[in-house]
């Protein structure tokens, strides 16, 4: 058996990895540069948001690679994918190379997306194999991390240079780089152990919680103008790398513990106590058996084509469509509709953003962490309704010019949006299965892409619309149409969610 040293190092990796591994979700901050660099259009540039989201559409390719492979091979080739397509269009744009056309760049950021597939997967897989017990909160608390790229990236860029033109550059080359250093760095302990059954983590776990907690208020707090601009911006990049390294401090703390416990005191314990810890261990294993037994708990256990006949997967597909995929779609967007408002701290409001879509993703794990031993019955759907409401009244929210609306909005927004997309991962599992989880989940959020084309594209066309010869559109007229569309969406997909909670506690009720 390893030890839990180890298993926490894969954690504290899985991390990082995740950390970096956002890298579509800071376009915001450069789009309107390149949009200007590569002299496109608005639709052209709307075309370039959905290219990085219809990388999911392969997403497949990864979970069949991962059980062929093993997964440093498979982390190193999304990495690798992701050099390419990051490291050739800075490339471009830096004049070293001059061939590339319009499609190529299309191409490339679909390759880009792509790479965040083959991380995600190698993550997914580690983590629920190191953390067979805990693997829900697991999960759910590294995949927060995603939602930091944004502002880490903005943070190291800022940190860099404070020219429009180069920001664009900067973004790309960190894009193409980052994922790759932290991949090799991490390889080495980004793997499957076998931990057995038994081991309680939940001291672990209260004190990364805590650590997570901390990262993210830092995160908000130097998001806010006022107080990013008193902090140096190199200082500002200082902090975070050290929130970064700080849940290092658990794997150190865990083989300082080993090592104490490697001399008499172990020989003590063993001979002493022995059969206490081993009744101890047996009531743990119980507990952490019974856990898994109501984690298991679903509606029915149906591959792919089967899900695709059950109304209960149309009404999660538009709910999902109606969230969190509008939500990627109007942050997507954010760079354009700054502009538009005259705004031009659109770096404040991709980090303000990535800081609440990173709590936003931290809070199904923690609910799960403290709901996990009890008797509590959680509905997913309506977690879910909840979440939307308030995403629709983000929405007409927008309407007011008050430069405040933007930022309320879009920390609601953020917050919401990223929440959804971690209840989905249970949701799927919980309405279809574990199974064919990979497959299924893959379907669901094939939505991604489909969403980012149809709601951007209307967007680009109401924006075109009101825009004046050189293309550019200014006021509150470019998006207000879109606002009124996607809040009203959003308050179908609320209505939906209650429809779909319905059905599933009626069918509980039953059983």
């Amino acid at each position: 058996m390893a030890s839990k040293t180890l298993q926490w190092l894969s954690l504290v990796g899985i991390i990082w990895l995740q950390s970096v591994n956002g890298t579509n979700s800071n376009f915001p901050a450069y789009s309107s540069q390149l949009k200007q660099l590569l002299s496109m259009s608005q639709i052209q540039l709307n075309n370039l948001a959905f290219a990085s989201d219809a990388g999911k559409l392969f997403g497949f390719f990864p979970g069949i690679a991962a059980l062929y492979f093993p997964l440093w091979l498979v982390l190193l080739i999304g990495s690798i994918l992701g050099l390419a397509g990051y490291g050739l269009q800075y490339l471009f744009i830096t004049d070293r190379i001059s061939s590339l056309s319009y499609a190529h760049i299309f191409l490339l950021t679909v390759l880009a997306g792509n790479s965040i597939c083959w991380i995600n997967t190698v993550c997914y897989v580690v983590t629920i194999q190191n953390f067979p017990s805990d693997r829900q909160v697991a999960v759910g608390l590294t995949t927060s991390y995603q939602g930091l790229s944004a502002k880490i990236y903005t943070a190291f860029v800022d940190s860099f240079t404070f020219s429009p033109v180069k920001r664009a550059k900067a973004y790309l080359l960190l894009n193409s780089l980052s994922p790759l250093l932290v991949s090799v760095m991490s390889a080495l302990f980004v793997r499957e152990v076998n931990v057995g059954t038994g081991n309680n983590m939940k001291v672990g776990f209260v004190a990364m919680f805590v650590l997570t907690i901390a990262t993210g208020i830092y995160a908000v707090v130097s998001s806010f103008g006022s107080v990013s601009s008193r902090l140096p911006p190199l200082g500002n990049a200082i902090g975070i790398s050290v929130f970064l390294l700080a849940p290092l401090a658990i794997p150190m703390a865990e083989k300082m513990k080993e090592k104490f416990l490697n001399g008499e005191m172990k020989v003590y314990i063993e001979e002493n106590i022995g059969d206490h810890v081993e009744r101890i261990e047996s009531g743990i294993k119980a507990e952490d058996d019974q856990t898994r037994e109501d984690d298991g708990v679903c509606v029915e256990e149906i591959g792919a084509m089967l899900m695709l006949k059950r109304v209960n997967f149309w009404l999660y597909f538009f709910v999902y469509l109606s969230g969190a995929t509008l939500g990627l779609v109007y942050l997507n967007n954010l760079g354009q509709i700054a502009e538009s408002r005259g705004n031009s701290g659109t770096s404040s409001l991709v980090s303000l953003s990535s800081s609440f879509g990173f709590f936003g993703r931290l809070m199904p794990s923690l609910l799960e962490f403290n709901l996990s031993r009890s008797r509590y019955m959680k509905s997913r759907p309506a977690c879910i309704a909840a979440l939307m409401a308030p995403m629709a009244g983000a929405f007409f929210l927008l309407l007011s010019a008050a430069n405040i609306s933007l930022y309320i909005s879009t920390a609601i927004i953020g917050v919401c949006a990223g929440a959804i997309t971690s209840i989905s991962v249970s949701t799927t599992a919980e309405l279809f299965g574990t199974k064919n989880f990979g497959v299924n989940h893959s379907v669901v959020v094939a939505n991604i892409p489909v969403g980012s084309f149809i709601f951007g594209y209307s967007a680009a066309l109401f924006h075109r619309r009101e825009a004046s010869e050189d293309g550019k559109c200014m006021g509150m007229e470019c998006y207000r149409n879109t606002f009124i569309i996607w809040g009203s969406l959003c308050l179908l997909g609320t209505f939906l969610a209650l429809v779909l909670h319905a059905r599933l506690r009626k069918f509980y009720s039953h059983t």
